[in-house]
């Protein structure tokens, strides 16, 4: 007697290193493979327009490497559980196979469909795709979770790290059934932005397997010499760029640490701090899965329950300002521009944004964490919410309130030639670069021959920085009391 397995793909968009797929092919005789569009999962929750770009893309890029090995990928719009009961019964499916993922919605969905696959007589198979660790297994001596990420990763994940699993190179065969059942066209999804303003960075991005081993490959390469110290600069290419292939699951995280463990034993002198720093970047993401697996209202409440006591300001006008890179401060409007272009910005300028919008504006983080999602690549409901939290000082282990990062200062520190805001705000470009990045402190001759009026070519500034750190300052006191 044949068997016929199912895969479920997720956030595991790729063929190598994918345990789920593994396990189905040594499992089964053919393989139904199927990607589901879940129109379930809360609105909040649903991918972003920046995300439907990337998962259209890289929809595309794995049916090409699924049609290579002689097989197709079946496309299905609406309800897992019935979708997937539908397919099991229809066409006699032995086993279901799928990587986990750990959103909240998610977990409570899947755990749903396992158990109405039992009582049809199906073997369910969950497999670790997706993270480094799982989030269940990391605790503290108490068998509590960690709330703060360094003896997270020292001592729950590094003092306990178990073998990776082996790396498995390229599929070349993926049985297909005789018969396929019909799907979804990919277009009909309608994932594509249609504002022609939206997005028109995006041709510098590769979504899929190819791009993201492509992507490790330069960074492995020219990135992660002097990475503990040059991952500040956004002028400068030495940051993986790897966050949007990893939230698909494009590449397995053990290859990323294998590459860039081997990286160490190359005759090109890295220093093992550079190594082990974007290492710990990696625990950076583990620990905010961590979190959201324990505390799942991270995405909407403040973690640190003092906080909901906060005046936060509603601001259109600032939010407005704040979206559209126009808020007079240099570093953050070159941010803000770079996200709109490219749906990805440079870490260091992720929380000079937040920063800015958080404690200078005074605007919930929420409303912060709302844009991000809709507009990064990389958008992931653990990693943004977390890091959101993180710079509000509502989060766990969060940067303290006080910690308020000073526009002028941090670009002045970070973009040091003023190329990073000159290629982002072009109309302050011909400033000298002691004025740069606080143009509205330039004499007037200098403004007026470089051609800018501040308040019509270039915004002066929404607020005054001292003084809006004061009143953020006065409001944490309030409700620290």
């Amino acid at each position: 007697m044949t068997t016929k397995n199912l895969v479920w793909f997720r956030q595991d968009l790729r063929l190598k290193d994918n345990p789920a797929l593994m396990a189905a092919r040594e499992d089964g005789d053919s393989l139904l493979l199927l990607y589901i569009l879940d129109d379930t999962i809360d609105e909040t929750e649903q991918p972003g327009a920046a995300s439907r770009w990337w998962l259209h893309h890289s929809l595309v890029s794995l049916a090409d490497s699924i049609d290579r090995c002689g097989n197709r990928l079946i496309l299905k719009r609406g309800d897992p559980a019935k979708i997937l009961l539908e397919l099991v019964d229809k066409e006699k499916i032995t086993e279901v196979h799928w990587n986990r993922v750990y959103e909240p919605a998610a977990i409570a969905r899947d755990k749903k469909i396992k158990s109405k696959m039992s009582g049809a007589g199906v073997e369910v198979c969950s497999h670790k795709g997706a993270l480094l660790f799982e989030p269940w297994t990391v605790k503290n001596q108490a068998g509590k979770p960690y709330k703060v990420y360094s003896q997270f990763w020292k001592r729950g994940c590094l003092a306990n790290r178990p073998e990776w699993p082996e790396l498995v190179g390229s599929v070349r065969k993926l049985p297909a059934p005789d018969r396929k059942p019909r799907g979804d066209r990919l277009g009909d999804w309608k994932l594509l932005p249609t504002d022609p303003d939206w997005a028109t960075g995006f041709d510098e991005w590769e979504p899929g397997e190819t791009g993201a081993s492509e992507r490790l490959r330069r960074f492995a390469d020219t990135g992660i010499k002097g990475y503990k110290e040059l991952r500040n600069r956004p002028d400068l290419e030495h940051v993986s760029k790897l966050s949007p292939h990893l939230h698909w699951g494009e590449i397995a995280p053990w290859r990323v640490w294998a590459a860039v463990e081997a990286a160490d034993l190359s005759d090109r002198k890295i220093s093992r701090k550079d190594i082990e720093h974007f290492l710990s970047e990696l625990g950076w993401r583990e620990f905010s899965h961590h979190l959201l697996y324990h505390f799942p209202t991270l995405p909407t409440d403040n973690w640190r329950d003092q906080f909901d006591d906060f005046p936060w300001k509603k601001s259109k006008r600032h939010l407005r300002a704040w979206q559209k890179g126009r808020t007079g401060y240099p570093i953050v409007d070159a941010g803000m521009r770079e996200l709109w272009a490219t749906g990805w910005m440079h870490n260091r300028v992720r929380m000079i944004v937040a920063s800015f919008l958080i404690k200078d504006l005074m605007i919930h983080w929420r409303e912060g964490e709302r844009w991000f999602w809709d507009t990064l690549v990389d958008a992931d409901l653990a990693n943004n919410s977390a890091g959101w939290q993180w710079v509000a000082g509502s989060g766990a282990d969060a940067a303290p309130y006080f910690r308020i990062f000073n526009p002028v200062t941090q670009g002045e520190k970070f973009d040091p030639d003023g190329d990073y805001v000159r290629r982002w705000v072009p109309e302050i470009a011909a400033l000298d670069d002691k004025v740069l990045h606080k143009p509205w402190t330039a004499d007037p001759e200098a403004l007026s021959d470089a051609g800018i009026i501040l308040g019509e070519t270039y915004p002066e500034p929404v607020v005054d920085h001292a003084e809006a750190r004061t009143a953020a300052l006065e409001a944490f006191q309030k409700i620290k009391k």
